[in-house]
């Protein structure tokens, strides 16, 4: 592997469970509640189409159609760690916070866990609270486009209080989602939406995924406003394809070191189903675009696996 030099931590990863999201409804399920399911399933004819797409481009296999067990599908992603050398696999969704802890448990040399409960619950302080303090999670993964609420509602400062007072990570997705066929617009879908947040809680780490996922100016401008701000790489980044100029994994690295450095800069994946497992392929295309723009050993093993070590106060 071209990486054997380097210690690597996949920070963003989805453990491939039958439900990713506690408590939260399937999104084809509330769009047929709204426009029908005819019209409903049409879309998600045309999304899946989209996904058809882009599986090919990559030469991915279609993912399984019905899953394993839980136990099932943590053994084969334990064995995928192993298999590539991996320091340690960051799951930032698992079918709840209670149903994570416990694949986490069971193979705690290889697996970290994040809560992922909606911000607005009733409660989601204290919920986050008890997933670090006796779930043992390490970190805090939010979607912001599919929230209810503005990001920057004080009804959810409690949350950033307790993430503030325990040190944790936060992974805020903003930007597209779903892929092709997704959610293209949202009252939360611009990093910039975190400023104030940002801002009134200059402790707590976010980090924003996909490199900003479409929102490129905007992530540069949130991440030179607030230092407290990262971002992270994972993905096959396809909403370069979709951007009114030409971009690529070198550009994209190339201007957020001018910007912010090595050392807010974070290796994931997103890897989740298989038979496709670790996404290597990711991690082989991004270490060549950081080797090809002359990176030291140094900065490239901050990105790769020092800064999220750091995050989750755990040694390389």
């Amino acid at each position: 592997m071209p990486y054997q030099d380097l210690k690597i931590i996949d920070f963003h990863a989805h453990f491939p469970t039958a439900e990713l999201w506690s408590g939260r409804l399937d999104r084809w399920s509330e769009l047929a509640a709204q426009v029908g399911g005819r019209r409903a399933n049409l879309l998600r004819q045309q999304a899946e189409a989209y996904h058809a797409e882009w599986r090919r481009a990559w030469g991915f296999a279609e993912p399984e159609k019905e899953k394993p067990s839980d136990q099932e599908q943590a053994r084969r992603w334990a064995q995928e760690v192993k298999r590539y050398g991996l320091e340690r696999v960051v799951f930032v969704t698992g079918g709840g916070n209670d149903n994570l802890a416990k694949i986490v448990r069971a193979y705690p040399d290889k697996f970290i866990g994040f809560a992922h409960h909606d911000l607005f619950i009733e409660g989601a302080a204290e919920e986050l609270e008890r997933a670090i303090t006796e779930l043992g999670l390490r970190g805090y993964k939010v979607i912001a486009p599919a929230l209810e609420r503005p990001i920057g509602d004080e009804t959810a400062y409690p949350v950033w209080e307790v993430a503030e007072a325990y040190d944790i990570p936060v992974l805020i997705h903003f930007g597209i989602l779903g892929g092709g066929g997704g959610i293209a617009w949202n009252e939360n879908i611009n990093p910039l939406c975190l400023q104030d947040v940002a801002k009134h809680f200059p402790t707590v780490n976010f980090v924003i995924p996909h490199f900003g996922c479409g929102y490129v100016r905007e992530t540069l401008h949130l991440c030179w406003a607030c230092r407290n701000v990262s971002i992270d790489t994972s993905g096959s980044n396809q909403w370069m394809r979709w951007m009114p100029y030409d971009l690529s994994l070198k550009s994209l690295f190339r201007k957020y070191l001018e910007t912010i450095g090595s050392e807010r800069i974070i290796f994931g994946t997103d890897s989740s189903w298989f038979p496709r497992g670790f996404a290597v392929r990711y991690l082989q295309d991004q270490i060549r675009a950081c080797r090809e723009l002359n990176l030291s050993h140094d900065a490239l093993q901050e990105i790769f696996g020092g800064n999220a070590a750091r995050l989750l106060k755990i040694k390389l």
